[in-house]
């Protein structure tokens, strides 16, 4: 399991103000660095590696997947990127200034971002419990999506229905 950056989230809320964060701080603004910024705070949620490396859906052009990855690492050790893992699938990338905290499809990978009324009830609940802080940043609240959690519940139904009963 990975581990996230400690490194505080900087408040950079557009791909033009993490560039010049990455300025101030001496470091090069490159074209790939320019187009993995870009694709970040574009996609409106988190993306993944070779998404970014395909070109994120024509939004930047294609890149080499160890070049994305070794600026999604310099982003993030800057605090501007974050990255979560949705389920089961690879690492997800978001601007870090989004500090969304998500819930996941154990299933089918879908996410959703939790209101913050709730995550502080969860929070809350858990910490009252056993006396943790949970933060759903990194590892997002995990379970079953509606549409999953429709989907068992027919599932379990028919099992029950056509379940052979002995004689």
């Amino acid at each position: 399991m990975s581990v996230p950056h400690l490194t505080p989230a900087v408040e950079a809320p557009t791909a033009a103000a993490a560039a010049r964060t990455l300025r101030h701080r001496g470091l090069r603004l490159s074209a790939a660095r320019r187009s993995v910024l870009v694709a970040l705070f574009a996609a409106g949620r988190p993306i993944t590696a070779e998404e970014i490396a395909s070109g994120a859906g024509g939004i930047v052009p294609p890149a080499d997947l160890a070049s994305v990855y070794r600026n999604l690492e310099t982003l993030e050790a800057l605090g501007l990127v974050r990255h979560t893992h949705l389920g089961h699938g690879p690492g997800r990338y978001a601007p870090a200034a989004r500090q969304d905290e998500l819930a996941a499809c154990e299933r089918c990978g879908a996410c959703a971002v939790l209101p913050p009324e709730t995550a502080d009830a969860v929070r809350a609940a858990v910490r009252a419990a056993v006396g943790f802080e949970p933060h759903f940043h990194h590892t997002p609240l995990a379970g079953l999506c509606p549409a999953c959690a429709a989907g068992r519940a027919a599932t379990t139904a028919q099992e029950r229905t056509h379940r052979v009963r002995p004689r």
